[in-house]
């Protein structure tokens, strides 16, 4: 493997061509007041896979793509929950 970063997040949106926005989330215990403390940072990411909102992916860093992206989607680990919709019976 190569020295390049790998990051776990959630795509959060999809509605650019070939971006998606993924969050990161990190759970850590602070050092000094050991209180658990959840942050999180989203990043944009090209992606060639065509993730959908909700996709758990693994992404990996870049050169800079363009002004924003630094970030390419390299796997989806695990997909969303699709929205159900309810039929309604026959009248």
């Amino acid at each position: 493997m190569n020295e390049r970063r790998r990051l776990t997040g959630v795509v959060k949106s999809n509605k650019m061509m070939k971006t998606v926005v993924v969050q990161i989330t990190r759970t850590y215990r602070h050092p000094l007041y050991k209180k658990v403390v959840h942050s999180s940072n989203t990043v944009k990411a090209h992606d060639e896979l065509g993730c959908q909102e909700g996709d758990q992916v693994q992404i990996v860093e870049s050169k800079p793509i363009s002004r924003d992206k630094r970030w390419v989607v390299e796997a989806i680990l695990k997909h969303g929950q699709q929205p159900v919709v309810e039929e309604e019976p026959g009248v």
